[in-house]
């Protein structure tokens, strides 16, 4: 995946201020789910990207500005949506708890 340690993700190596990530965590009852997906989809719904969680939950997409919808698929759970904006020069991080 990206490179996610114990912790969280860092950002060793990510020039931030010219990157829109977003990345975050999924969790179930507050345990990390590992070898969940999370799809980036755009504003129209289009599929854009998917990544498989870290053995930690985390998962980092960079995108473009804008707003964008997380689409979370893990096993035994309801499909989850969240909307986040990404924006060049910052991080967007989200929980998303399914």
């Amino acid at each position: 995946m990206c490179g996610a340690t114990e912790g969280g993700l860092p950002l060793d190596g990510v020039n931030v201020a010219k990157e829109a990530v977003v990345q975050g965590q999924v969790v179930r009852d507050g345990e990390p789910v590992g070898n969940a997906y999370v799809r980036l989809l755009d504003k129209t719904g289009e599929f854009t990207a998917e990544v498989p969680t870290s053995a930690t939950g985390h998962f980092r997409f960079f995108a473009g500005d804008g707003e964008w919808t997380l689409r979370t698929l893990a096993p035994k759970a309801d499909v989850v949506d969240k909307k986040v904006v990404a924006a060049t020069g910052s991080v967007a991080e989200v929980l998303i708890s399914i």
